[in-house]
């Protein structure tokens, strides 16, 4: 107790490790809150629609749930290279990276998009057997797949050029973006100023165009700034052999990491979306909610990758060593603040939903389950997608992420959810139950230290 104390007074008084945290960390939360709360903002106009729609589109949103985890796959195994590769000042490998990963990510949004297009209300079935939802979210997720290209070259630039050290771009072109797809929203969903009452349609519309416009003011200023990634189309490709298997050495894991992951968690919803529309509505909106909290962990275990890669790269092993546990200890700090905030907004937030009050009380307890468990989470975040894999640590990644969502949270959805008929309170304690065990696994992973490598070196970088 005496030496965490004394750890977390050094690191307190650190100022170079704070200031380079919180360089990274606030513009990627900040990034990361201004899109929750679109998201908090549609899920409330959408909600005027009824519970009905509410669980359509949230349902239909799972196709995109598991496509962004696919590019975050991507991006995230591709980042890790990129961080070291910039701390060894290899601008040509970033350069190659950023157009495999490009590639990549465009392949995987066109096998969402094509299934959405052919045949939506097959893709809805998948997870409700709910008529009118079937109908609405097919129709939401007819428009609202055609982003999913536009989002994968987007999010592709933005994890290259945070690798690089350019973070606040990202953040002022989502503010503006995020203010199109409101207005659009609430012209869209209600028809105001002479347009049509779309509803659903509304929505997917105004997603669709905000995306466009933020993929194209990302190129733009890529390439009007000069960054280190704005080359020419040939740059990006003309891979050797050896550069493609350093490639899916590092990132492969990652991205059968976040897909398996983010499959398993989909079948959640295949268990929540047969418990009814009022379950559905409840824990999409606790989500959205839980969301605003969640972002604080993203923009921190997005600094760790970073700060982390860029110091191995460098051949600071030591250093990068000791920011690993700077950067558990702020994560500790931040999860005290964090368990506050949620408890203490919960009522607000949910009382600005028309919901009913037997939908509004699992809300709140679902809510009341993710306090209890954010310590477990919270520590994954940082630890798992910040500290190991900013070693390239990624096949461990893979076995505890995937583990704990197979053979832990599905089991308990479908046993909680169909077999003992749970309210969905219950189910998602159940379900959270991964989070504890990850953090067990990922601790004694951590303290192994066999994350701590330098790739730059190792890759014949």
């Amino acid at each position: 107790m005496r030496q965490l104390l004394k750890s977390t007074r050094d690191m307190l008084g650190d100022r170079i490790f704070l200031g380079k945290a919180f360089t990274i960390a606030l513009p990627v939360a900040m990034q990361g809150m201004l899109n929750t709360i679109v998201n908090l903002v549609d899920t409330m106009m959408i909600g005027t629609l009824g519970e009905t729609t509410i669980a359509a589109v949230g349902l239909a949103n799972k196709v995109f749930f598991v496509f962004s985890l696919l590019v975050f796959g991507v991006v995230s195994g591709s980042g890790v290279l990129a961080a070291q590769y910039w701390g060894n000042k290899d601008v040509k490998n970033i350069r190659k990276v950023l157009g495999l990963a490009l590639l990549i990510s465009v392949i995987g949004a066109l096998c969402f998009l094509i299934p959405s297009q052919v045949n939506p209300e097959m893709v809805m079935r998948i997870f409700t057997t709910s008529d009118g939802a079937i109908t609405i979210g097919a129709a939401y997720l007819t428009v609202v797949a055609i982003s999913y290209p536009f989002t994968a070259i987007t999010n592709t630039y933005v994890a290259m050029m945070r690798a690089v050290g350019e973070v606040k771009a990202p953040v002022v072109i989502s503010s503006m973006t995020i203010f199109i797809n409101i207005v659009f929203n609430y012209i869209l969903i209600f028809g105001h100023f002479g347009a049509p009452a779309l509803g659903a349609v509304g929505a997917a519309i105004a997603t669709l165009i905000a995306r466009i416009v933020e993929c194209t003011a990302i190129l733009c200023v890529v390439y009007y700034t000069r960054s280190p990634i704005a080359c020419h189309v040939r740059e990006l490709f003309g891979y050797s052999r050896a550069f493609i298997s350093q490639f899916l050495v590092t990132c492969s894991p990652v991205i059968a990491n976040e897909f398996m992951w983010g499959l398993g968690t989909t079948m959640y919803s295949l268990a929540y979306g047969r418990m009814g529309d009022n379950a559905v509505a409840a824990i999409t909106i606790a989500t959205t909610i839980q969301d605003i909290v969640v972002v604080l962990f993203q923009g921190l275990s997005a600094a760790t990758a970073v700060i982390l890669g860029n110091e191995m790269g460098a051949g600071k092993l030591k250093r990068a060593e000791k920011y690993a546990t700077d950067f558990l200890i702020l994560q500790f700090l931040v999860t005290l603040a964090a368990m506050a905030l949620c408890f203490g907004i919960r009522g607000g937030i949910i009382g600005m939903y028309r919901i009913t009050p037997e939908v509004a009380r699992d809300v709140n307890l679902c809510l009341i389950v993710f306090i209890l468990y954010m310590p477990f989470k919270m520590f994954n975040y940082v630890n798992i997608v910040g500290v190991l894999r900013s070693g390239g640590d990624t096949k461990v990644c893979l076995f505890i992420d995937t583990s704990g969502v197979w053979a832990i949270g599905i089991p308990m959805a479908f046993i909680g959810g169909l077999y003992l008929k749970q309210p969905i309170y219950i189910v998602y304690a159940m379900v959270m139950f991964e989070e504890a065990y990850k953090a067990v696994i990922g601790y004694i992973r951590y303290r192994q230290k066999k994350w701590l490598r330098n790739l730059a070196v190792e890759l014949g970088a």
